[in-house]
């Protein structure tokens, strides 16, 4: 016999969505132009601030700012920490294939969807802390200095990721207390 676990379904929907949009993110300037935190228009062009670098720059956890006002131990370290993206994205991968597990199997797989998925939130609301936090400062400094500074799509799919996370969370936590009913086949009669 086969267990369905309708239940568990949004949780599944949630966990893939906010696993696409911490992709779409972790892979933002230097590697994909599309994605940034931040956008700063230079004499020279406009610079984009992504988690492993910005424009023309070497890909790499933690980088100092092209601005020297920018440039401390303290905001340094804070760009080391945009590694949580990718490993927010992880973990809502790893909910996701739990979350599919449980929709065609079993229980366990949901109640693991929605363990995975709350430390998934939990990493993704770090990031978007930290994220808020580090931009925010590099925004207002460049303002300070007469430069365009504003925040780029990173910092709002992030958000995206975030709100999907918690949709994801609970009702992974109420499909793993719904009614998973065994599927009839012939082989039963």
């Amino acid at each position: 016999m086969v267990q369905i676990a309708g239940a568990a379904l949004p949780g599944v929907f949630f966990c893939f969505a906010a696993m696409v949009l911490l992709i779409f993110v972790s892979v933002s300037e230097p590697t994909w132009d599309r994605v940034s935190f931040l956008n700063v228009r230079l004499p020279n062009g406009t610079t984009h601030y992504g988690a492993f670098g910005y424009t023309n720059h070497d890909v790499g956890i933690g980088y100092f700012f092209p601005n020297d006002r920018l440039n401390s131990n303290i905001l340094h370290n804070l760009t080391k920490t945009l590694i949580l993206h990718p490993i927010a994205a992880g973990l809502s991968g790893l909910a996701f294939f739990f979350g599919i597990c449980g929709v065609g199997f079993n229980r366990v797989g949901t109640i693991f969807m929605a363990l995975l998925a709350g430390l998934a939130l939990l990493t993704c609301l770090v990031a978007w802390i930290i994220d808020m936090i580090l931009f925010g400062i590099a925004r207002q400094r460049n303002r300070d200095e007469g430069l365009w500074a504003q925040y780029g799509n990173a910092n709002w799919l992030t958000l995206g990721a975030l709100v999907s996370l918690l949709l994801a969370f609970c009702t992974a936590a109420v499909g793993a207390f719904g009614r998973y009913k065994r599927k009839r086949t012939d082989a039963a009669y």
